[in-house]
């Protein structure tokens, strides 16, 4: 069974947030109510795709949920936070690489999260990372994207090249900061 979140967590996520704050992009993790935003509509026997997974807020409510740890691929750049997931979910893949190269062993998945800072990257980085995610994906497989900004983390014009659409469906107030959570999914 997977270890609870500790207070340490934020002491861990805000040291990382201080060696390289465009990777990590927030001083916390995400509050308990975002994971439960982003994870709601994912059926419990998905294969899911989780893109920096932190120290594991996302993955624990997918857990939570039903998803099996075995069904789990995490994506973690970031080799503390990596040794962290394994700790806590060692029955889940972890992959410890950056999510714009996103190997074939991820292998076909229901359902995507992403705790990916996207609008502090470069669109290149960011289409990379979206073109391996529904490389991934079953066609008719979404990726759940949270944001502190006031629209879709995504640029439109990107979207469309890329053949997504995304559809804003809930505003988080409790959560440091209040985030949005976006549905990304393949058009037709």
């Amino acid at each position: 069974m997977n270890r609870p979140l500790h207070p340490s967590d934020h002491l861990l996520f805000f040291k990382s947030w201080l060696a390289k704050p465009f990777e990590t992009a927030a001083i916390a993790p995400s509050s308990r109510r975002l994971a439960e935003a982003m994870t709601a509509q994912i059926e419990p026997r998905s294969r899911v795709l989780e893109l920096g997974p932190g120290t594991g807020v996302f993955t624990r409510a997918l857990v939570e949920r039903g998803v099996a740890e075995r069904d789990l691929v995490l994506v973690e750049r970031n080799p503390v936070f990596a040794r962290l997931l394994a700790d806590r979910f060692p029955d889940a893949l972890i992959l410890t690489r950056d999510a714009a190269a996103l190997p074939a062993e991820a292998g076909a998945c229901d359902a995507a999260v992403s705790g990916l800072p996207l609008l502090s990257m470069p669109v290149p980085q960011v289409t990379r990372i979206l073109k391996g995610a529904f490389r991934t994906l079953k066609p008719d497989g979404p990726l759940w994207q949270f944001t502190y900004g006031p629209r879709c983390p995504v640029p439109q014009p990107l979207l469309r090249r890329l053949g997504l659409r995304a559809c804003h469906t809930r505003f988080v107030l409790l959560n440091l900061p209040p985030a949005s959570v976006y549905r990304i999914e393949r058009v037709g």
